[in-house]
């Protein structure tokens, strides 16, 4: 139980809660002990739902957003950390509705390359509650329900892997049932995709503008616990860590500066529109076009995407000098049979 004199309350009543434009922002000691006391279970359900909304309202600071990481990893997160080093993939938890999920084959894909890839997700998150890693990865028969020290081997043995949220993020687990009656997205589906459980030094994500891609790079840069070497960011597909066709902004952050450029998709190969990526049922179907193109059997704009995804992977950890060496990485190991091979070993796991 966190103790002190700044009960959610009294911060709706005298710091946050007064309207998104005369609101104030926290102090790091005042944010800690909010979420302290969430964690706890401590709020009155009304409460907690008001607090989350005026933080809502008036956005939350990297200073605030960086305490809250540091509060979850030190009261949540069981962090089991492999001997690679991977690229963290820190997807919108609550998932797809629409389009293909493409981040399970291009990490597969980059760790056939040689780049090590973590992903990790919950089951039906809200507010969405749309299909996540987990869902593809039980379709395509790869076990998702692993304590977190299986989850390190299956990246050493594998070369990628999967962690469960309510196995090494209990605590915010436990919040779902208040997450759902809230109807709208809080900070927590921000910071559930910052819990980076494999201690990775790099952080590959997705943005809508910009100036959100800025705001993760600081939030790393506030953290007292999390040190982050480099983070990737791109404009994705539904709030995924999907790369969005078209004329598309990278952003690229290190020592807490962003350096930012756009890429044209189509000459990467991906020349599609996202409705060129949609389907119907998003789970089974983005298995069966993860395992179609890792195999080399298919070769459509799908095979395209996923390659794509995989360069930029293969990019943000610096094993490729650009996209286009990352690129001829992936699609060479789909050629040679690697890609399939980790599939297996991934079912096999």
């Amino acid at each position: 139980m966190a103790t002190g004199e700044w009960t959610l309350k009294r911060l709706m009543t005298e710091v946050v809660g007064s309207g998104h434009k005369s609101a104030d922002d926290m102090t790091p000691a005042q944010a800690r002990e909010a979420f302290e006391r969430i964690l706890a279970g401590e709020p009155d359900q009304t409460t907690l739902g008001a607090f989350w909304l005026a933080n809502r309202w008036k956005r939350n600071t990297p200073e605030e957003l960086g305490t809250y990481i540091d509060v979850m990893a030190e009261q949540s997160v069981a962090f089991a950390e492999p001997d690679a080093d991977p690229v963290d993939c820190g997807a919108n938890y609550d998932g797809k509705s629409r389009t293909a999920l493409l981040g399970v084959g291009a990490g597969l894909l980059a760790a056939a390359a040689g780049t090590p890839i973590v992903t990790h997700s919950g089951d039906r998150v809200p507010t969405q509650k749309g299909v996540a890693y987990k869902h593809v990865l039980d379709a395509l028969g790869v076990r998702t329900a692993l304590e977190p020290e299986a989850s390190a081997s299956m990246v050493d043995d594998v070369g990628f892997g999967f962690y469960y949220q309510p196995a090494f993020n209990p605590g915010i687990d436990g919040l779902n049932d208040r997450r759902d009656q809230m109807g709208v997205r809080t900070f927590i589906n921000t910071i559930e995709t910052l819990a980076n459980p494999a201690g990775a030094n790099v952080h590959l994500g997705s943005f809508y503008h910009l100036p959100y891609a800025k705001r993760i790079i600081d939030t790393y840069e506030a953290s007292e616990r999390y040190e982050i070497d480099r983070v990737v960011m791109f404009q994705g597909m539904e709030g995924y860590d999907d790369v969005r066709p078209g004329s598309t902004t990278v952003a690229v952050g290190a020592d807490g500066e962003l350096d930012d450029f756009t890429i044209e998709t189509a000459e990467y190969g991906m020349a599609m529109t996202e409705d060129d990526l949609a389907v119907d049922d998003v789970a089974e179907e983005s298995a069966a076009i993860t395992e179609a193109v890792l195999s080399g059997e298919r070769s459509d704009a799908f095979a395209d995407a996923i390659a794509l995804n995989a360069a930029l992977r293969i990019f943000a950890r610096e094993d490729a000098a650009s996209i286009d060496e990352g690129l001829t990485m992936a699609r060479a190991a789909i050629e040679d049979g690697s890609a399939s091979a980790v599939l297996e070993a991934a079912r096999k796991f």
